[in-house]
């Protein structure tokens, strides 16, 4: 039911969109194009969030793994993912150049492509210093990727009418979960990351392309004095700060949570991903029902309640004195940490592509400052202390939540 949702919204988008430019002659062919042109159509922006969120978790279900081929501390694995948190939020100013001269849908190929490349080369790199070098343009790719397709959510959204970001964000969701299963499986069979993630790269490359082709061509007039980034003020300042603390929520648990499993809980390669995937799972369902929560509840209720919660499944997972209980830590922090982002940047993207993408650099800034500073805690203090840190995060954002009426 919720796919069927978010196809309806997508063919009220595909129908406003200007296809690239045929004959008036061609126009029975347009109407009666191939089937499968007609499905990639509907699924093309729901597969790109699946895509994202599959090689996201993929990435951070192997990091135990990574880590310990190339012998890394604490200390110096943030360094690696700091090194990808600066990929990414550096290149924002590249995704809004990107998005402004040759529109979403182009910014996703490219931006694909180069991700689907990348991650290979974090599995087999050989070093410390060219697995940060790929890590930064991981990272790089992976928010130009972000928000090209959030982006092309948002022009659904509008053309839809009512809220489908929350729903959009559930198939990243769909990915995020099936990832971390898929990489707590081929780490049971002690596949290599390098194999891992180059099957991934083969197998998403030809869905890239054809969501590609099927898409409708939305490429922006060329406008000499069109402003193509700006550093966002007034209250898209108050929404940037809440996507920020939000990304460290989710960015730090994403890249710690299975070495929390592996080093304090003791589980083994094949366990560790398990409490991601807990908390993927839950963020999926969660997101599922959030656009109706929303419309009757209201953004900022909705995110105060659910942040208060993401506090409460932190630290369970941090008192925990099993690995079912830590598991279940994480998967409650999963249902709360849900409806940040798709809230945010529904807000955002009703201001433009300029503006999401100005909030979006403020948001994603949580994932380059969060993960190395829960490293640095780890490494003095235990992950204990790391995790309980993302705790008091989750109620800052509830506290901003609850005073932020631009979420509405």
């Amino acid at each position: 039911m919720a796919a069927d949702e978010v196809y309806s919204s997508l063919d009220c988008m595909t129908t406003d969109l200007t296809l690239d430019s045929t004959p008036d002659s061609a126009a029975d062919t347009t109407s009666g194009m191939s089937a499968w042109r007609t499905r990639w159509r509907r699924s093309a922006i729901p597969f790109f969030f699946f895509m994202l969120g599959l090689l996201y978790a993929s990435w951070a279900a192997r990091i135990p793994s990574i880590r310990d081929n190339l012998q890394l501390d604490a200390a110096t694995l943030s360094m690696v993912l700091l090194c990808g948190g600066i990929g990414a939020v550096g290149s924002f100013p590249l995704a809004a150049w990107l998005n402004a001269h040759y529109g979403p849908r182009r910014t996703a190929w490219y931006a694909g492509l180069v991700l689907l490349l990348t991650l290979p080369a974090l599995g087999i790199a050989p070093n410390l210093v060219l697995l940060m070098l790929f890590s930064a343009i991981y990272g790089a790719a992976s928010s130009c990727f972000d928000v090209a397709i959030n982006a092309l959510g948002a022009v659904a959204e509008k053309q839809a009418g009512r809220s489908i970001m929350s729903l959009l964000h559930a198939w990243f969701c769909v990915g995020t979960f099936s990832g971390a299963l898929l990489g707590s499986a081929v780490a049971t069979f002690e596949v290599t990351p390098f194999w891992h993630f180059a099957a991934l790269a083969v197998v998403f490359l030809l869905p890239l392309r054809l969501g590609y082709k099927a898409m409708p061509n939305d490429r922006p007039e060329p406008s000499a004095d069109k402003k193509i980034f700006a550093i966002p003020h007034g209250h898209l300042v108050a929404l940037g700060l809440i996507g920020f603390c939000g990304a460290i929520v989710e960015g730090s648990i994403a890249d710690w949570s299975g070495l929390y499993m592996k080093d304090h809980m003791h589980a083994g390669d094949g366990g560790a991903p398990l409490a991601y995937a807990g908390f993927a799972g839950m963020m999926l369902l969660a997101r599922l029902v959030g656009d109706r929560l929303k419309e009757r509840w209201g953004a900022r209720k909705v995110v105060f309640f659910s942040s208060l919660l993401a506090a409460v499944g932190v630290f369970v997972a941090v008192a925990a004195v099993n690995i079912p209980m830590a598991i279940f830590g994480f998967a409650v922090t999963g249902t709360g940490v849900a409806m940040v982002f798709p809230f945010v940047f529904s807000a955002a993207g009703r201001h433009g592509a300029i503006a999401l993408a100005g909030v979006a650099t403020l948001s994603y800034s949580g994932g380059l400052i969060g993960p190395p500073v829960v490293g640095f805690l780890a490494h003095g203090f235990g992950l204990q202390a790391g995790l309980a840190f993302i705790g008091t995060l989750c109620i800052a954002v509830a506290l901003a939540a609850s005073r932020a009426k631009w979420l509405e």
